[in-house]
């Protein structure tokens, strides 16, 4: 901050605040400042009175502020005037008040009464501190926003200096960084404690959140924090509230987390809280917790003896601990509690426990309800331990027993809650004794205990039994183990829990003596085994027999035998041991006295292993053994057998012990099973178990095993007799079966094994598959290299045994003989079987599979049981023997039908991965299998699957369903029985038998009517099968589909039942697309079909419609219409008789549609309905007539159709019917809709212009030569129509009523229309031609086939010709008529017409017809013809030479035209056209052949000399002559002594000018044409034409674009053809003829100085000095304007001077500065001059500001002749020093005015351009007082005056002090500037406010060392008497403050 905002903010007290004095803006908490500038005191007072009887219904505390702050005597009360004592007591008052209001802050009374305190007592300047106390709180909200935008904090040394928003943690971080601010917030609970607030929750909530946050952010706490806190800390925790005590807890355990204080700080703090603890019961849980935190993260030993004191006196300590600890770790304060309370437990005897606490009990209390760790536990009892022996040796003898009794408890409770931390700190303890008395006070401590006798010492150990147990020795534990069994035997009392770990524990020992003796221990403990774990022990007992060493002999089996003496009465534990009994059968070794082979024996022999359930009696007589439907125990025990074998098994392929392995095989087969039927039966279980997914059994069989099963099975077979052969060959066994199933096994060694062991069976021909095992024999290669050939072989062997009779049939039966075996095998085998077999089809096959197929789908219905997926697996496999080989058996037996059907119906999916049953069924619908059918199981079939379809919303069905039905061949005629409804049986095929049908329904007796539901059902039904049929391909006869189809859509139509079932209209649809399938089916290319294939009488086409009627649905129309347009093609005559119809519809509905598929509905039907139409026999008039009705309907509805529709619908409709033959047809509609519908609105001319728009894109569409011939027909047509409608109906009178309907007057029938429609018809039809004809496209494609379009064109210019001529003798004829213009407009319309074909011809022909017709009789041919010529030549053509030849021939009858006497209007007409042709051919042609129009200028120029002749005659010739001079050039200089004269002559004929602008644009464009070719012989005319061009009369037609071009390019052709010795002294001449004639005006003068201006820019510099002279001269002269002629009229006299000086100042720039400082100086004196008027100063001084403009710096280089002039002329105008007129005139002060704009100009240019330091001190010495006196200048009254001074004096001053760059002189100037501040004027003053913002602006931050001169100034303006003055000067401050970047205000 600088000195002086220093010295200026002690000015700034709260009374001198601005906003006190303001009357326009108040300073307002709940109001908009300007809002609350409009409101008065009272309103102020009564709103706070209010608040404050709100606040009292709240807290009555607040009554005690009515008498003072709120008492009506404070209304007047202004503090600025109290004395300090006064303001002091209010200051008091109001920070007690907001103290109060604080919690209350929210609310909207408080902020009422908060309004009347910043109202009335201005607390917001006065007690900021307190107004922010009471509002910090609530610092996140927007009213705390509001309250801050109220404060002025400026100062840095502010705490509270914040202005924005304050987020939470901007607040933190301004807490811990200013400790002021952090200090702020403490005092304020301090503060609000102190007023007794009753509510203080919120101040204190934010107090905590506040610094308990502030000290987590802060990165390291430092002492002068914690010295800030702490009293605040020590006041709360001494505070009776208890949420400041709380808050004070919560900083107490942030800073011991946070920072590790003093020790004897710690210990303070430690004190007042656990005194608190004391005091206030209430807060105990949070003053232990502090107290915690505190002892967890200080310094250990920190806190004395004195807290632990305060905590024995806590009531609820032990309770209040407990609940602590169940969430929270409370070890840090046991750790200095405990032992405290330990030594006073020792230590207090019974006389000192009286009176006191009683710290015993605490003791035993804190053991009982406080669970310790580990360490803390440990910890505990040893220090117990350590104070029992040193308080006892400071004990007489007599005294232990007291002792001891006083520490027993204790003793014994901290051993029933921790038992193993008293072993373990005895243990570790007594190494430690030394002395004899330590250990007697030793000894005497542990029989304290319950378990002493565990800590008996022993005499050969010298040591306790516990650990005499646990000793390294071997032998001390076997000793101990003794003593042990001794002492028990005794009755010695020990805890279970002792008595297991050393049993348990010994039991593990490593030496084998330790064991023993510990069995025999447990051994003769039977009464305590009871109380042991039977599962640990066996546990520990199961471990033995698994880790001991059989090598050593000993007691192990003592073990054993006791163990199972042990554990026989638990049932459950007795099957586990069983199971791990059973691996010690195994025996490895071959010695027969080996350990293992005797423990194996000793566990044979157990009754425990005996009475084992696997081992009972499991076998059935199944065929195959089936896991699937054993129970557990049988699985197990065959699981184990599956095992065993395993083992076994590969035990004897390798090792030592192979040959025992061996030898054992053979028992096992004995025991377990020694039926060769079991044997068997096991072996066919291994051999196909492998496809079991369930794995009932627990054991996995893989290939390995597989194959040594078969291998073991080969040679047990081959050791079998050949009984047992034939009983393992038969049906009744599984061995056969289970080996062809091995054959399609995927690894070939099991496939080799399989068919090696089938071998053994080739001698058995009493076996069902003895033949089969023959043929397979014979393909053993095969079988053995591919899995997949047993499937072949079987289904090759079964085709063949079915179409061959003899031997082969036993084939079959051996065949079907497996599938048999499905009834009783598992599933998982007939799954594998069914995948063998699955190429095995055929009647027997599927006859055989129905039991079990059946079966399976009766469970499956039932639900009694849980599938498994072998199961499902299997399910699906059978079913798939429905295919075409079995399909006959389901006519033959019914049964087979019934269980598909079923099956059909089972919508279960128990598998994810498999799909439902419903559909596996589905899925056997194949096309061979539903083509090997039969029809009525075909339609039984069909029936099911769409009533499920009905039934079975599931999306997975409906997909099969649509894919099963799509790919079977379906006979129409069954799906025909499936659409129609029960109720319905018959179809009509036409309307009326329908409703005749109906009306017998009526009259029949009541019938039982089907309800609504079986309506909806049976149509919803029919619904889903026409879906299905809407992309059927594969259907038969689809013809029969016909009637059926048409008996629902009749259905759908007239019955009302229908329409109430609902959406019938998409149904429509379904059955209209399933006709026009079926229709494309029978017909694909659309063409009739034979009767026999289809009846036409079936074909309803009425009724489709009919259908069309009545429906209100697009889509149903456009499937109608799509299948009208089929049937139109098959049966054309049936769809003849609805054409139209159908096209009205279309026309009404369907074109009006904007989308796609409409469109292609459309495009179909037209495609197909108007062929077929045509093919039709009937007649080409009738034809032609239908055809132009179906185009009327597509013409009125073309308006409805959308726009980018139309074109293609109509090109689509002609290209079908042939635009040559229909195109004009359908054009004549187009016009006779328009021209009788198109009504005169604001849009018609838009329509029309899109409507032909879009007719000639229509007829572009097609070729031209359609196109032409269309024209042609046009053309033929409007000659046939009657010339209006009274002839018509004359005629019709005459020949009578037509006898039938033609195309003519279906197109345009004149009796139904208007006479005005009529020819509005014919008018739009011609100008369609003439548009047509001279379109682009139209003209491109001529252009393209021109040598083809001859006859064309000619027929089209021939019938042209005929309906001009018929048309012109109408004009004659209607010439009195009002319809005469009517037809001279279509006369003109068809010469349109005509020029169009016109343009069409080739240019020989072409020249040959014009020159023809220029020689008719007929004025109206000749000008055609005219016409057509300059039509021609205007096209830009590249003409041959023999064609120009035959233009040129031309010229001779075209200046016979011209040269025709006058006659009437159109001869005259005919003359210009003439002149006009003229002018084409010589700008065409005239550059190359220039002689032929050498007579025509001669012809010409003598018809322009004619005075007489016509205006627009001459207006022509006269560009006639304009174009023949530009091209003849030198040619026409012999007729240039008649010309010029006779144009400027024309140019002199005012009157005849001005009455025509055409006119006088032609003579202009003569004269400069003729100008700018021959320049250098004009000389003579040049005075006369100069005066011409600056004629008055140009500036009066000014409204011409083309004649102001034509005016500039000719002065612009003067002003740069012209040299200056012939230009020069001619303007000289000019301007002085002007000036003396008195003609001087800008508008003449202007022009002349503008070509002066263009010529000296386009002098060359060389002939610019050597004209220098003679320019000066005439501009002296010409400048001497104002001086000499322009006293009468300034504003004219501005305006010319204006354009001299522009003109001089285009030489001036040219000039070197060696050439014009003469010039410069010269012009001074010039002006200067004694004897010259002062007029000549406005002159000069104008000049030369417009030089500075144009010279920039280089003008400050002749400026300092002009300071002088400067000063003086600014002394000598400013009315405030002198009272003399400058000028001597009357309009002297206008003048004046003019002359100080002029200098201020100059001098601003010049001060803004000065490089060169122009303003030395003596120059700004000279101009500064004259320019800041002009402030004074109140010269021109004040509208003048403050012009002046905005536009001119602020510029140029601020602009003089930039350029004066010194600060002294900054001064110097500001200061001049700030005494007219004083001036008693306020418009002074207020432009000297105007000035110094203008320096401020212009010197920015130059103007700071100004400020302070400057401020005093304007706070005498703050409070300046004028209010205008007084607001600017608050806007100059503002603007300053923005311009210096530094603020202001409050410096004032």
């Amino acid at each position: 901050m600088t000195s002086l905002a220093h010295q200026l903010k002690r000015l700034a007290l709260p009374q001198n605040d601005p906003s006190l004095l303001s009357r326009r803006e108040v300073t307002s908490l709940l109001f908009d400042p300007k809002e609350a500038a409009s409101m008065d005191r009272g309103t102020f007072y009564a709103l706070g009175c209010t608040g404050l009887d709100e606040l009292l219904g709240i807290e009555p505390a607040f009554a005690e502020f009515q008498d003072t702050l709120f008492n009506s005597g404070s209304v007047g009360l202004e503090r600025s005037i109290q004395t300090k004592k006064v303001n002091k007591k209010l200051n008091k008052d109001i920070g007690l008040f907001l103290t109060r209001l604080s919690p209350y802050f929210l609310l909207k009374p408080a902020l009422k009464c908060a309004e009347w305190l910043i109202h009335r007592f201005h607390i917001h300047l006065y007690n900021q501190d307190c107004l922010v106390a009471c509002a910090l709180p609530y610092h996140e909200t927007k009213v705390f926003v509001r309250v801050i935008q109220l404060l002025k904090i400026e100062d840095p040394t502010d705490h509270i200096g914040f202005r924005v928003p304050l987020a939470r943690g901007t607040l933190l971080t301004h807490c811990y960084k200013d400790l002021g601010f952090m200090d702020f917030i403490c005092s304020l609970v301090t503060q609000s404690v102190k007023v007794h607030a009753s509510s203080l929750r919120v101040i204190i909530s934010f107090y905590a959140s506040t610094i308990v946050s502030a000290l987590d952010a802060v990165d390291k706490i430092t002492d002068s924090i914690i010295a800030k806190i702490l009293p605040h800390v020590h006041l709360g925790l001494k505070s009776s509230l208890l949420d400041y005590k709380a808050a004070s807890y919560m900083i107490v355990c942030q800073l011991a987390v946070k920072v590790v204080m003093e020790p004897h700080l710690v210990n303070t703090l430690a004190a007042l809280v656990s005194r608190c603890l004391c005091k206030t019961p209430e807060l105990s849980t949070e003053g232990l917790g502090c107290l915690i935190v505190l002892l967890q993260n200080q310094k250990e030993g920190s806190v004395g003896r004195k807290v632990y004191g305060h905590l024995c006196e806590v009531s609820n300590l032990v309770s209040t601990l407990h609940d602590i600890a169940a969430a929270h770790d409370v070890s840090a304060l046991l750790r200095y509690f405990l032992p405290h309370l330990v030594r006073s437990t020792v230590t207090q005897t019974e006389e000192s426990s009286q009176g006191s606490i009683n710290y015993q009990e605490l003791l035993n209390s804190v053991l009982q309800n406080i669970t310790l760790s580990t360490l803390n536990h440990q910890f505990l009892f040893r220090l117990l331990l350590e104070e029992y022996l040193s308080y006892a040796h400071q004990l007489s003898s007599d005294k232990i027993p007291a002792l001891n009794q006083h520490v027993q408890p204790v003793v014994q409770l901290f051993e029933s809650k921790y038992p193993a931390t008293l072993d373990t700190v005895l243990d570790s303890y007594v190494s430690s004794l030394s002395s004899e008395k330590d250990r007697s006070l030793f000894h005497q401590f542990i029989s304290l205990s319950m378990s002493r006798g565990k800590y008996e010492i022993l005499a050969h150990s010298e040591t306790s039994l516990m650990l005499s147990l646990k000793h390294p020795l071997a032998t001390v534990r076997s000793m101990a183990l003794q003593h042990l069994q001794e002492i028990l035997k005794e009755g010695t009392a020990l805890d279970e829990a002792f008595l297991k770990d050393a049993l348990l524990e010994r039991m593990d020992d490593d030496v084998p003596e330790v064991v023993l003796a510990a069995l025999k221990t447990l051994f003769s403990l039977q009464v305590y085994v009871e109380h042991l774990d039977p599962a640990d022990v066996t546990s520990s007992l199961l471990a033995l027999l698994h880790r001991s060493d059989l090598s050593v002999t000993g007691g192990w089996y003592v073990g054993a035998s006791l163990f199972m003496t042990l554990q026989s009465r638990n049932l459950e534990l007795k099957n586990t041991v069983c199971w791990e009994l059973l691996p010690f059968l195994v025996i490895t070794s071959p010695f027969r006295d080996s350990p293992e082979l005797q423990l194996a024996s000793t566990v044979a022999k157990m009754n425990l292993l005996s009475e084992f359930p696997i081992t009972q009696d499991w076998s059935s007589g199944e065929v195959f053994w089936n896991p699937e439907k054993m129970d557990t125990n049988t699985c197990a025990y065959l699981g184990l057998l599956c095992r065993l074998f395993e083992l076994i098994i590969t035990g004897t392929s390798q090792g030592p012990l192979a040959m025992s392995f061996r030898a054992l095989m053979n028992p096992f087969f004995q025991v377990h099973l020694g039926n060769p039927v079991e044997l068997f039966k096991f072996l066919s279980l291994l051999w196909g178990y492998s496809s079991n997914i369930g794995d009932h059994l627990d054991c996995r069989v893989g290939a390995v095993l597989q194959t040594q099963a078969l291998y073991v099975g080969r040679a047990l077979l081959a050791a079998q007799p050949i009984k047992n052969l034939n009983m393992l060959a038969s049906a009744a066994s599984p061995v056969v079966p289970t080996l062809l199933l091995c054959l399609s096994s995927a690894v070939c060694e099991v496939r080799r094994a399989a068919i090696a062991t089938l071998e053994i069976f080739l001698g058995v021909k009493s076996s069902p598959f003895h033949l089969l095992i023959v043929a397979l024999q014979k393909a053993t290669d095969e079988l053995i290299s591919d899995p997949t050939y047993i499937n072949q072989a079987l289904g090759k062997l079964y085709e063949d045994a079915l179409v061959s009779k003899g031997k082969l049939s036993k084939h079959q039966e051996s065949v079907e003989e497996l599938f048999k075996c499905l009834q009783n095998c598992p599933t998982y085998t007939g799954k594998t079987m069914l995948r063998v077999l699955q190429e095995v089809n055929g009647e027997g096959v599927l006859a055989a599979l129905l039991p079990p197929l059946e079966q399976m789908i009766d469970e499956c219905v039932a639900g009694s049981s849980v599938l498994l997926i072998d199961e499902a697996l299997l399910l699906q496999l059978m079913l798939t023997k429905y295919n075409k080989h079995s399909a006959p058996l389901l006519a033959k037996e019914p049964r087979s039908l019934e269980v598909l059907i079923r099956a059909m119906h089972i919508q279960s999916q128990p598998f994810s991965t498999i799909p439902s049953f419903q559909v596996m069924a589905l899925e056997q619908i194949t096309k061979p299998f539903f083509a090997a059918l039969g029809e009525k199981t075909q339609q039984r079939i069909l029936e099911v699957m769409f009533d499920l379809l009905v039934d079975n919303k599931s999306p997975v069905y409906v997909q099969t369903v649509n894919g099963v039905f799509k790919a079977i061949v379906v006979d129409a005629e069954l799906v025909a029985n499936e659409l129609t409804p029960a109720d319905k049986p018959k179809a009509y095929l036409s309307v009326q038998l329908t409703r005749r049908s109906k009306m017998q329904i009526k009259n029949t007796p009541d019938a039982a009517a089907p309800t609504q539901e079986e309506l909806a059902s049976a149509w919803q039904r029919v619904t889903l099968i026409l879906e299905l049929l809407q992309h059927k391909k594969k259907l038969k006869r689809p013809q029969m589909l016909v009637p059926a189809l048409f008996n629902l859509l009749s259905r759908y139509c007239f019955e009302a039942d229908a329409a109430q079932l609902g959406n019938m209209e998409y149904t429509k649809q379904l059955i209209l697309s399933c006709l026009l399938n079926i229709c494309q089916k029978l017909s694909p290319a659309g063409k009739p079909i034979s009767k026999d294939v289809l009846d036409e009488d079936k074909m309803n086409v009425e009724l489709v419609v009919q259908c069309i009627r009545v429906s209100d649905k697009p889509q149903t129309h456009h499937h109608a219409l799509l299948l009208l347009g089929t049937i139109a093609g098959i049966f054309p005559e049936k769809v003849l008789h609805n054409i139209m119809p159908i096209f009205t519809f279309m026309g009404a509905n369907i074109m009006r549609l904007d989308d796609s598929y409409s469109f292609q509905v459309i495009n179909k039907t037209v495609q197909t309905v108007i062929p077929a139409l045509i093919q039709v026999g009937v007649s080409e008039t009738y034809m032609e007539c239908v055809v132009t009705k179906i185009m009327h309907v597509f013409a009125d509805a073309l308006p409805h159709v959308p726009e980018h529709r139309r074109l293609p619908i109509l090109s689509q409709l002609l290209g079908t019917v042939g635009p040559a033959r229909f195109l004009w047809v359908l054009l004549l509609l187009l016009f006779k809709q328009h021209a009788t519908h198109t009504t005169s609105t604001t849009n018609a001319t838009e329509k029309d212009e899109n409507d032909m728009e879009f007719w000639i894109l229509m007829c572009c569409e097609f070729t031209v030569q359609d196109q032409l011939t269309t024209v042609v027909r046009v053309l033929q047509y409007l000659m046939i129509l009657p010339q209006d409608k009274e002839e018509a109906t004359e005629k019709r009178k005459t020949h009578g009523p037509k006898k039938e309907e033609t195309v003519q007057d279906l197109i345009f029938c004149v009796e139904r229309q208007s006479g005005k429609e009529l020819r509005h018809f014919k008018f739009l039809t011609v100008s369609f031609l003439s548009q047509l004809l001279a379109s682009e496209h139209f003209v491109g494609k001529v252009a393209e086939f021109s040598l083809t379009l001859y006859p064309h064109v000619r027929s089209l210019l021939e019938e042209n010709l005929r309906y001009i001529h018929t048309v012109a003798r109408c004009v004659e004829d209607t010439a009195d008529k009002p319809t005469a213009k009517f037809w001279r407009a279509l006369l003109n319309k068809s010469y349109d017409v005509l020029d169009k074909v016109n343009a069409l011809l080739p240019h020989d022909t072409f020249i040959r017809v014009v020159r023809g017709l220029m020689g008719n009789q007929l004025p109206s041919v000749r000008r055609k013809a005219m016409e057509l010529l300059n039509n021609r030549l205007q096209q830009k053509i590249k003409w041959q030479e023999e064609q120009v030849t035959g233009l040129l021939q031309l010229i001779g009858d075209l200046q016979s035209i011209v040269g025709q006497h006058r006659g009437p209007e159109e001869q005259a007409i005919n003359r210009q056209t003439a002149l006009y042709s003229l002018k084409l051919l010589c700008r065409n042609f005239g550059s190359t052949h220039k002689e032929p129009f050498v007579p025509v200028l001669s012809h010409v120029v003598e018809l322009v000399s004619s005075p007489s002749e016509e205006k627009n005659v001459m207006g022509s010739a006269l560009l006639c002559i304009a174009e023949v001079t530009i091209t003849l050039k030198a040619l026409a200089i012999p007729q240039l002594h008649r010309l010029m004269p006779a144009v400027l002559h024309t140019l002199k004929k005012r009157k005849d000018l001005l009455s025509s602008e055409v006119y006088l644009l032609s003579a202009v464009t003569s004269l400069q044409r003729v100008c700018e070719a021959l320049p250098h012989f004009i000389s003579p005319y040049l005075l006369d034409t100069l005066l011409q061009v600056n004629s008055q009369i140009f500036s009066q037609t000014t409204t011409c674009p083309q004649l102001a071009v034509r005016l500039a390019s000719l002065r612009n052709t003067l002003a740069t053809k012209l040299p200056p010795r012939v230009l020069l002294p001619n303007i000289t001449k000019c301007y002085n003829s002007l000036v003396e004639t008195q003609q001087v005006s800008c508008s003449r003068l202007g022009p002349l100085m503008g070509i002066l201006k263009e010529h000296i820019a386009h002098m060359e510099k060389d002939l610019l000095n050597s004209h220098q002279t003679e320019l000066t001269t005439f501009f002296l002269c010409a400048l001497d304007f104002r001086a000499q002629h322009g006293q009468a009229d300034l504003h004219r006299t501005k305006e010319i001077e204006g354009s001299v000086i522009d003109c001089l100042l285009v030489m001036v720039i040219k000039l070197s500065e060696v050439t014009f400082r003469p010039l410069f100086f010269k012009l001074f004196d010039w002006c200067k001059t004694d004897n010259s008027a002062k007029d000549r100063l406005l002159t000069f001084y104008r000049l030369s500001d417009c030089i500075a403009e144009k010279l920039k710096g280089l003008f400050v280089l002749f400026a300092g002749q002009l300071v002088k002039p400067f000063t003086d002329m600014l002394r000598q105008t400013n009315i405030a020093n002198t009272d003399e007129a400058f000028f001597d005139s009357s309009d002297s002060e206008e003048k004046t005015n003019l002359l100080l704009g002029y200098i201020l100009q100059c001098l601003h240019k010049i001060f803004l351009y000065d490089t060169q330091k122009f303003l030395s001190k003596e120059r700004s010495d000279a101009l500064m007082g004259p320019l800041v006196d002009q402030l004074e200048n109140m010269l021109g009254g004040d509208a003048v005056y403050q012009e002046r001074v905005t536009q001119h004096l602020v510029p140029c001053i601020g602009q003089f002090s930039v350029a004066l760059g010194d600060d002294s002189q900054w001064r110097v100037l500001n200061y001049q500037i700030l005494l007219k501040t004083r001036h008693s004027s306020p418009k002074v003053r207020f432009s000297a406010l105007l000035m110094v913002l203008e320096l401020a602006s212009k010197l920015r931050e130059n103007y700071i060392v100004l400020l302070p001169e400057t401020i005093p100034f304007l706070a005498e303006l703050m409070e300046d008497e004028c209010e205008e003055v007084e607001h600017q000067v608050q806007k100059v401050i503002q603007e300053m403050e923005a311009v210096l970047g530094e603020p202001l205000q409050s410096y004032f």
